[in-house]
């Protein structure tokens, strides 16, 4: 018998038991490729200045910095559902309901991940694994959503699935709708076999990136991502604020333009493997789908993060959601609505020249040029980046009303 196949078949039935999509095993050691990798992407200036594993590539791609003496990974893949459209395209009141129809007040989206804290969900179940190997005399590090370590090079490693052109790990069957961890552990466990390409010539998530933030195989620009320019300090860029159109935390167009994904959410398995049989995560307290905007707009700084304090936040300052808020407000509220005016009115007047800069590009996206001259121009002095969103009103398309 290989050695530590006992104990690889005892985790694996473990894992099944606890609602894994799917779970694999790989040698500790370091990942050279993907430190490789990262150096060259931060090198051109790919990595937008994100920290998380690009900050240290050498330790994120090396498993014995986060445990000395380790031998093995047993990397995990936590499924997250269902399947639903969580994009974030401009509409006159945000996102429809089940039913077709238009919601009274204007709603932002989060994508699928975020909606719940899968992260915490999967740390657990990990956390099982860890005291099954500890109860056998091994020692374990549980690595979950953790900048010491690049969980989806491990997840490669460990056979889960492949690279996918949108930068995810694709698990055949099941596609990329999971959240990955690892346990590193110094027990000795067999190595589980490589999965082959399944994107073949498909580009249709590249196709399908609001901003072309997909610039190769794999390669992602994060200058043009929404997902991370959402979970960004300093100002929304301009020439992506039409794109994010209701997102408020993360995009899912990449993934749900996926064929993979797609087949596996009509419960159809890619060709030559099993329909997967994995428990979803249940939805509980705290959980988050639609956002309403004029809520989140009107909450104090200890309402937004009791609420969104899960989510990153630079520098854990809530101003960062509001400045988001507003963009997606612009993209997708009602113009003539009064409870949209007054909050207007509000960050128009708003002491925070980030805030009251991106509420006069809202004004201006929704056609209310009117509010703009009533608020600016009577204000005795005019903040810098206010001025400069004033100066640009002329390359902000009004939406047309519907």
């Amino acid at each position: 018998m290989v050695p530590g196949e006992g104990l690889a078949a005892e985790l694996r039935a473990k894992a099944g038991e606890l609602g894994f999509a799917a779970i694999g095993f790989a040698v500790a050691s370091p990942m050279e490729g993907a430190r490789r990798a990262i150096e060259q992407r931060k090198a051109a200036g790919l990595d937008a200045g994100m920290q998380f594993t690009y900050r240290s590539p050498s330790r994120s791609t090396d498993p014995k910095r986060a445990l000395p003496g380790a031998v093995s990974l047993v990397v995990g893949a936590w499924p997250y559902g269902p399947f639903q459209r969580s994009g974030g395209e401009p509409s006159a009141s945000g996102p429809r309901g089940s039913d077709g129809s238009r919601p009274s007040r204007p709603l932002a989206t989060v994508a699928r991940y975020a909606q719940h804290d899968h992260y915490d969900d999967l740390r657990a179940a990990l956390g099982v694994l860890a005291a099954t190997l500890r109860g056998r005399g091994w020692r374990t590090r549980v690595l979950v959503d953790d900048n010491a370590l690049v969980d989806r090079a491990a997840a490669h490693r460990a056979g889960l699935g492949w690279f996918g052109k949108n930068c995810n790990i694709l698990l055949p069957g099941r596609g990329s709708f999971v959240v990955l961890g690892s346990v590193v552990t110094d027990a000795p466990l067999p190595t589980s076999d490589p999965v082959p390409d399944g994107c073949g010539k498909c580009r249709r998530c590249h196709v399908a990136c609001p901003t072309g933030a997909l610039v190769g195989p794999g390669i992602l620009d994060a200058r043009k991502c929404l997902a991370w320019l959402l979970q960004a300090p300093g100002s929304f860029p301009f020439e992506y604020r039409e794109a994010l159109g209701g997102r408020i935390y993360g995009c899912d167009d990449c993934q749900t333009s996926c064929p993979v994904n797609r087949r596996a959410a009509q419960g159809v398995a890619s060709p030559g493997t099993p329909a997967p049989n994995v428990a979803a995560a249940t939805a509980g307290a705290g959980d988050i789908s639609g956002v309403d905007l004029l809520e989140l707009l009107s909450m104090t700084d200890a309402e937004l993060l009791r609420r969104y304090g899960r989510w990153y936040i630079p520098a854990r300052d809530p101003r960062y959601l509001r400045r988001n808020a507003l963009v997606a407000l612009g993209n997708v509220a009602v113009a003539g609505d009064p409870v949209v005016q007054a909050a207007l009115l509000s960050y128009l007047e708003h002491p925070d020249p980030l805030l009251r800069a991106h509420a006069v590009w809202a004004a201006l996206r929704l056609g209310r040029d009117d509010l703009v001259d009533a608020t600016q121009v009577a204000t005795a002095e005019i903040p810098p980046a206010v001025q400069q969103e004033l100066q640009r009103r002329h390359e902000v398309v009004a939406r047309q009303p519907e």
